[in-house]
């Protein structure tokens, strides 16, 4: 009864192997860029024959990938049209008419995903009431799909006015395009985002159809290429929002997989935290290629309901393309272990955005990169074990390293290689720690109360010095930080979320209208779950609904209660407590009206024993030496490195200390002291804290 999760990094492909209630396996491999599944057969392969286990032995597989935004920041989706309501294409290129960056006049708008003269304006309309005004054209539809076709065209949204009230005309508008042309893709924003807010609606269907065949094929190559291999079970992947679904979900709606992988990060941080007593935290997980960040709140990851991909800017909001997708809400930044630092214009050191990633890599890989990178820098400091990366399974070149950092950094900048190394890890700590602060405070968070919970191939190394720039009391780092995200895919249950918008004021609402939208979702639910083996009691539906004071721009989600509604005064308290939670005090004596119903459907968790884990046997000494830099110490000292599978329940260590595992390594600063937690966690505690 194994499982198996796999996360696709940018540089890294990492893989968790379970039994029916704790990790009996970890791999690690180089991501395959040109073709993902590759990488996953590989980790698969390596991991599974060092267990002397065949795929066949798999149960389930659990697989998360950035597939989908790789494709639409590089313009990889297929040729796409949009079919709009007469005199609203360009709707989508005018946006929200709103500046991101007041003061630059060298401004980029985010870029749309169908050129205009892909956007078509369609003779139809339906009012707000969902009542037709005009009906739709379809011998016009069906023309327009045959040029289509002709012209190369194989994917089309329909995104029309008011569809998320009244869908018919989206529905005939699909049909007579297959019709007329049956090897398109038609998405419907109907279905892909039945709400109110035309912009977002239909960027969000439009991104939808642009990734849905590219996500098709590669989900099916995965599955027959593990089927080859001998895998007969299940194939999920995970959402943004922290559930999972089958691939057949997966392939018809490609944008719900948009932050998948960051997503189970975030997953297996709150399990941990759980586990440990931590229900408050910040998840900071880093890679290769990116750091994450996430606020933990009473054992759950917050869920935000927009996502914006594309990014001119990669800190303003409002320069990107704008998802409407239930994600799970963090900070991503350009700051990962391949990140490549160099001396700007200005004769400034600066890491990052622009990664070495797995191919050419770091120069310390030897496999032809030269530029130098953070984790060149780690290895100079003498963090990294040269001899034991990926347990000895990669060697790295210390010299590459020294001569990449010296060349690009040390020598424009007139500092020595080890002060330049310094100056790159320093920098990469205090960039985390500024995106770290503001995200949480942007969330009514204070980060100085919250312990940090680092993972990933490199967040163990930089985990203390960012802990410390935030002011965080401690740091945890859990076993097998390294491939963490890989173990957050395990702890996710199948899950599914859907949305229905019809406006009303509470105080006259239509409830039986109410009451028929939210059962009509859970049915929904149900159904999809019903797919997937998991039906009955096992089935758990969670309600919501965004509401507002009448006149408001913006909604607060408000959790509603399982039982029949009928009367709005309870809802009208339960919006009032949130609200003054969030803003510290109630809102004007004004009406209240709800906008759009939620249900979240869910099966039941997989039951995953956290402080049972188990691992390989470790044939190093539990305990060396080695110089290792800390500025506070005046340089390089003589440091305990620890073997971390030698590690037990209750041991303490004192740093400066390093702490090895095949996937990552976990260094303490002076002063700084570790507990090893029942779960076999590594807390730190940070000094003066």
């Amino acid at each position: 009864m194994l499982r198996a999760g796999v996360d696709i990094g940018g540089t890294f492909t990492d893989l968790c192997v379970v039994d029916s209630d704790h990790v009996v396996a970890v791999g690690k491999t180089l991501t395959t860029p040109n073709d993902p599944s590759q990488g996953v057969e590989t980790v698969l392969a390596e991991t599974l024959e060092r267990l002397g286990l065949r795929f066949a032995d798999l149960e389930l597989v659990v697989h998360g990938t950035t597939l989908v935004t790789n494709a639409i920041i590089e313009r990889k989706g297929s040729p796409t049209a949009l079919l709009t309501t007469r005199g609203f294409r360009d709707a989508v290129e005018i946006g929200r008419e709103r500046r991101y960056e007041l003061y630059d006049l060298e401004i980029e708008n985010p870029r749309t995903l169908v050129p205009r003269h892909l956007r078509f304006d369609v003779p139809e309309r339906t009012l707000a009431d969902g009542s037709v005004a005009v009906a739709l054209d379809e011998p016009y539809v069906e023309r327009l799909g045959r040029e289509l076709e002709e012209s190369g065209i194989e994917a089309v949204a329909v995104s029309f006015l008011h569809s998320f009230t009244n869908p018919e005309h989206e529905r005939r508008a699909r049909d007579t395009l297959l019709r007329a042309a049956p090897a398109l893709r038609v998405s419907l924003s109907s279905e892909v985002v039945p709400e109110i807010r035309e912009f977002e609606r239909t960027t969000t269907t439009v991104a939808n159809v642009y990734v849905q065949d590219l996500m098709a094929r590669y989900l099916t190559e995965l599955h027959e290429r593990l089927g080859r291999r001998g895998f007969d079970g299940q194939l999920y992947v995970m959402l943004s929002s922290g559930g999972i679904a089958t691939i057949e979900t997966a392939k018809r709606f490609p944008i719900r997989l948009l932050e998948s992988g960051p997503a189970a990060g975030a997953l297996a941080a709150a399990s941990y935290g759980r586990a440990g007593g931590h229900a408050d935290l910040v998840s900071f997980d880093m890679g290769g290629t990116t750091a994450k960040l996430c606020v933990v709140e009473d054992g759950r990851p917050l869920v935000a309901d927009e996502f914006e991909v594309d990014r001119r800017y990669r800190l303003k909001r409002g320069s990107g393309t704008p998802v409407r997708v239930p994600v799970i809400d963090m900070i991503e930044i350009g700051v990962g272990g391949g990140s490549i630092a160099r001396v700007n214009r200005l004769g400034l050191l600066e890491v990052g955005p622009d990664s070495a990633g797995a191919d050419p890599g770091p120069a310390c890989y030897g496999l032809g990169g030269t530029r130098p990178t953070v984790t060149d820098a780690d290895l100079v400091l003498g963090y990294l074990d040269p001899g034991y990366f990926l347990g000895g399974r990669m060697q790295l070149d210390v010299t590459a390293a020294r001569q990449a950092i010296e060349r690009d950094v040390g020598a424009p900048l007139g500092m020595s290689v080890e002060d330049a190394a310094w100056g790159i890890h320093t920098i990469v700590n205090e960039n985390m720690a500024n995106a770290a602060r503001v995200h949480a405070v942007e969330r009514g968070k204070d980060p100085t109360a919250m312990p940090l919970f680092a993972f990933g191939g490199a967040g163990p190394v930089h985990a203390a010095g960012v802990a410390t720039a935030l002011g965080s009391p401690s740091l945890v780092a859990p076993l097998g930080a390294g491939v963490m995200s890989a173990l957050g895919f395990l702890t996710a249950p199948l899950a599914f979320d859907f949305v229905r918008t019809w406006r009303c004021t509470l105080d006259d609402a239509d409830w039986e209208r109410v009451n028929a939208l939210l059962h009509e979702m859970e049915s929904d639910g149900a159904g999809l779950l019903a797919e997937a083996g998991v039906g009955g009691d096992d089935v758990d539906h969670e309600r919501f609904a965004d509401m507002r004071y009448v006149g408001q721009g913006h909604e607060v989600r408000v959790r509603l209660p399982q039982a029949e509604l009928s009367d709005g005064a309870e809802l009208l308290e339960l919006f009032g407590r949130e609200y003054a939670r969030l803003y510290g005090r109630r809102g004007p004596d004004v009406p209240v009206e709800g906008l759009n119903w939620r249900v979240v459907s869910s099966g039941p968790r997989p039951d995953l024993e956290l402080a049972a884990v188990a691992v390989d046997a470790s044939s190093r000494p539990p305990e060396a030496r080695r110089a290792a830099f800390f500025s506070a110490l005046g340089g390089y000292v003589e440091t305990p490195v620890y073997d971390r599978y030698a590690l037990r329940a209750g041991a303490r260590l004192a740093g400066p200390a390093i702490v090895e595992e095949r996937e990552s390594t976990l260094v303490v600063g002076p002063g700084q002291l570790v507990e090893v937690t029942p779960e076999l966690s590594l807390h730190v505690t940070l000094e003066g804290r």
